[in-house]
């Protein structure tokens, strides 16, 4: 297969010439050339038109409406009042808000020295001196970011835009409502608004924003310049009824991605044609899938770290989880599985503002400044829209439950024409899944399974054995755990939201609950017991083997939280306490009569376990040792008429093997026999 990057035209071929400090920012990114979706974006915005746009992950949409948004600003006849916005940005989460905002921030930064503010020198809202096309792009605000932090609150955001006077307005949906419509509507104006862009919109929708769009929608000026922004746009009917409503015959720009793959004949010669297949992922992405048992999933992902660290110097890695607990959980595992020189750090949408800015920026600097292999193990909250250029490898520990977000995770890697690979980790029936994804023209071919040694397994049936490293990996995880009861609630909660995830799966007819080796997922969580739920109840545990363990003893490393565990558990004592004292004295005021039956009951039980011991003494025969002869008895019992005096101690002799065997405790054994 032939892949090359895809350039359309120097900067220079645009019908508009961009401001010659606009300009020198972009050639100082290593830009040389626009890429297909700038040339064919860019124009369109700058002449009044209103855009859809539609490509893959890592080809530069960013770019494609900063440059008009701020060509447009740029070009105004009258300056912006200090109270007036001239742009807004709206994207799905802070981490992407947050990158917008330091490209405008890039941009503006680079402006000349020669600037004048809002209404400094020139009169409130007068025009300022248009003597060259440089120095009318001087002077502009820095932009401002609307997100939701410890920091900064709704009124903050008001004083933060009086003071900065800013024209550029970034952030997140429920924030910039807030600033629009709720505390900033008889503040902020937006008479002068230019150009309103909604950057990854589709995702805008999925995550229900679009009654706050329609609102934000509403309030703003008509005539405007409007541009939706991603690399999966659908056409659902709520993102046809936002084009309805907040577009004016747009034009829809769709950059495919083409590989041609050269075909042989039957013979094995090669044709001098060539297949053009489209692609909805980067040119430059090696696209994998390794099928394996779920007990092997841990075991895999850390081959593949290996494998990757050894064939590149300090690699970086995106490792996608399901959810933020599973993230939270291995977060903590991995380390003790990982060689000692790879460097975590763990982004899910339930971390406070400040620590996923710390931990984005955290890994993002490791990949200019480390010299060994960094990871960061992340949910869906990453797989949109963030630009970190040197990441070598995604992997997907778990697919994602909405299929669109499949492509923009692989797109963290190939970014800009670079190359780079994904890995994506698959058991049992989620094989069907290649198909479903070749339907949506994103191509993937099968790895094989990587040996300890580094090697690839034979194209055989290898996964129908579990790897022999598993139990090896079990008991590394449980060692860890043991070491604080707070690892082994973040192991059950991880667990537990992660089989309520697959359970949601939008490709439920393939993702399905009731086919997933849930005593595998399991193992690979390294558990020291199965949780009590009914996804659970009727499983085979016969390749289950919990841990060893005085759970009383077990107790949490924080002394706050394992006071309170034994507070909790003295309370428990003494409501058990209090209802086993109240239990007794119901039966002491019991009716004489009902006394009388229950002593009879009791006699009965006593003769009947008596008889039965005295028969298998008399037969020499060690109690649950010989069914034969437990049949014999019974048939003599019922020649003498005591064949349910056999059946209730056959009851008790069946539970005892059970309480041998493990299957029930001695606690509830006591209790079913406890008046013998």
């Amino acid at each position: 297969m032939s892949q090359s990057a895809a350039f359309a035209g120097l900067w220079s071929s645009l019908p508009t010439p961009l401001t010659p400090w606009v300009l020198d920012v972009i050639q100082s990114l290593g830009h040389t050339q626009m890429t297909p979706v700038q040339a064919s974006t860019i124009p369109l915005f700058m002449q009044h038109k209103d855009v859809v746009v539609e490509a893959v992950t890592g080809s530069g949409k960013t770019l494609a409406f900063v440059i008009p948004i701020l060509e447009r600003l740029i070009r105004r006849d009258a300056r912006l009042r200090r109270n007036e916005v001239g742009a807004l940005v709206i994207s799905p989460t802070r981490e992407l808000a947050t990158q917008i905002h330091s490209v405008f921030s890039l941009f503006l930064n680079a402006q000349p020295d020669n600037s004048t503010s809002k209404e400094s020198e020139h009169g409130e809202g007068s025009p300022p001196p248009l003597a060259d096309t440089e120095c009318s792009g001087a002077g502009f605000p820095p932009p401002l970011l609307l997100v939701s932090s410890d920091k900064s609150s709704p009124a903050q955001d008001i004083q933060r835009f009086l003071s900065t006077g800013a024209d550029i307005i970034i952030g997140t949906p429920g924030r910039m409502e807030e600033f629009l419509i709720g505390k900033g509507k008889t503040v902020v104006s937006v008479k002068e608004l230019e150009v309103l862009v909604l950057d990854e919109a589709d995702r805008l929708l999925d995550l229900g924003f679009q009654a706050a769009l329609t609102r934000i929608i509403t309030h703003i000026p008509k005539q405007r310049r409007t541009g939706l922004f991603s690399a999966t746009m659908t056409d659902a009917d709520a993102l046809s009824e936002l084009v309805r409503v907040g577009l004016r015959n747009p034009a829809r720009i769709v950059v495919k991605v083409q590989s041609k793959r050269t075909k042989g004949t039957k013979s094995g010669t090669l044709q001098e044609t060539q297949v053009i297949e489209e692609r909805r992922i980067p040119a430059g992405l090696q696209n994998l899938y390794i099928s394996c048992l779920p007990s092997e999933k841990l075991v895999q992902l850390t081959r593949i770290i290996k494998q990757e660290s050894s064939s590149h110097h300090a690699p970086h890695f995106i490792v996608y989880f399901a959810t933020c607990a599973c993230v939270d959980y291995f977060y903590r595992i991995l380390s003790t599985l990982l060689p000692s020189n790879v460097q975590l750090h763990s982004l899910h949408g339930h971390l406070p503002p400040a620590a996923r800015t710390r931990a984005l920026s955290a890994f993002s600097s490791t990949l200019l400044s480390s010299s060994s292999p960094s990871v960061l193990l992340a949910t869906d909250v990453a797989a949109r829209g963030l630009d970190i250029p040197h990441v070598d490898v995604v992997i997907q520990f778990d697919p994602p439950s909405d299929s669109k977000a499949f492509s923009h995770r692989c797109g963290r890697t190939a970014r800009a024409g670079r190359s780079g690979k994904a890995y994506a980790l698959l058991v049992g029936r989620e094989i069907e899944y290649i198909d479903f994804l070749s339907v949506r023209k994103i191509p993937i071919r099968q790895h094989p399974y990587i040996l300890a040694d580094g090697s690839k397994a034979p194209e055989t049936d290898y996964s129908s054995t579990e790897d022999d490293v598993v139990n090896t990996f079990i008991s590394q995880i449980r060692q860890t755990v043991m070491t604080d009861r707070a690892l082994h609630d973040k192991a059950v909660k991880a667990f537990v939201s992660f089989v309520r995830a697959y359970s949601k799966h939008e490709a439920s007819y393939i993702f399905r609950i009731k086919d997933l080796d849930l005593i595998g997922v399991a193992k690979s969580f390294g558990l020291l017991r199965l949780p009590r739920m009914p996804e659970l109840k009727d499983r085979d545990k016969s390749q289950w083997e919990g841990a060893e363990l005085d759970w009383d003893s077990y107790c949490y490393a924080d002394k706050a939280q394992e006071a309170k565990r034994i507070e909790e558990d003295s309370k428990k004592a003494v409501v058990k306490h209090d209802s086993e004292t109240r239990a007794a004295k119901r039966k002491r005021n019991a009716a004489w009569s009902q006394q009388a039956d229950d002593k009879e009951d009791k006699d009965k039980r006593r003769t009947q376990k008596a008889r039965k011991r005295q028969w298998l003494k008399s037969q020499n025969v060690v109690s649950g040792d010989s069914k034969g002869a437990l049949q014999t008895g019974r048939a003599k019992l019922e020649e003498s008429g005591g064949e349910d005096d056999w059946d209730e101690l056959a009851r008790e002799e069946r539970l005892a093997k059970k309480l041998r065997k493990g299957a029930v405790s001695q606690k509830e054994f006591d209790q079913e026999f406890a008046d013998l």
